[in-house]
């Protein structure tokens, strides 16, 4: 309310500004006429200069202002990715017993591009995966996810990721896992429709973030190939992942 009553005033100010100058103008020159012809003048140029600066000069500033969220959303994406997604798909990859069908197309070679990570994300809607629960360490996996516990708390504080909805939804099924792993102290002998729970609550995460990280692949691969190479180096799909470049 502060903010309104605050910039009406400064309006005010304005227009009463104007007239005084025109009053002043008229009582060196005592001239309306030519005050009138200036005014009318200037009044015809209003709907251009309206159209300028709403349609025009807006979408400009629109435009820089989306450019700017989007590179700040690929760094908590690419944060993410790097603290805790990428360990994810490795771990969850290695029990998808489906996971033959896409890791090959998703381990770094020569031949890699836009166009053809592009169609991989078409693959990647049509995949079914199917959790092994024999293959998921729960000990290991709910000791990993305890301790970035805090870090996905700062990530679900921070007001970009209003702009990605699938991304806080990833967000929010990992977590979701978290507390679901932390609230048993022990895995052994679980019940089968736990066990079926708890794959369900694997795979809400899984899905949606093997195509997080291709999309962001394809971001890096446009935008920062030198993040892109040691991203590929550290492919989480690969058997044989190393940052030395040729150990491969």
């Amino acid at each position: 309310m502060k903010k309104i009553i605050s910039q009406v005033m400064f309006a005010a100010l304005l227009i009463l500004l104007s007239a005084a100058l025109y009053i002043l103008h008229y009582s060196l020159f005592n001239d309306s006429h030519h005050i009138f012809i200036y005014l009318l003048g200037d009044i015809v140029f209003v709907p251009i200069e309206v159209l300028f600066v709403s349609l025009i000069l807006h979408k400009i500033i629109m435009a820089h202002e989306k450019k700017a969220v989007f590179e700040k959303l690929n760094m908590v994406i690419g944060t993410f990715l790097s603290e805790a997604g990428s360990e994810m798909l490795n771990r969850f990859s290695f029990a998808d017993t489906n996971a033959d069908n896409f890791k090959k197309y998703l381990i770094n070679d020569k031949q890699w591009n836009r166009r053809k990570l592009s169609g991989l994300l078409t693959l990647l809607k049509k995949q079914e995966h199917s959790i092994s629960i024999k293959k998921i360490d729960f000990v290991l996996l709910k000791d990993f996810l305890a301790g970035k516990r805090d870090f996905f708390v700062r990530l679900l504080e921070n007001p970009v990721l209003l702009e990605h909805q699938p991304f806080t939804e990833i967000l929010m099924a990992t977590f979701h896992l978290t507390a679901e792993l932390c609230g048993r102290k022990s895995f052994d002998g679980l019940p089968r429709e736990d066990l079926d729970h708890l794959s369900n609550d694997i795979n809400r995460v899984y899905k949606p973030l093997v195509s997080l990280w291709l999309k962001y692949m394809i971001y890096l691969s446009k935008n920062y190939p030198y993040l892109f190479s040691l991203a590929m180096r550290e492919n989480p799909f690969s058997s044989k992942r190393s940052i030395v470049i040729g150990s491969n």
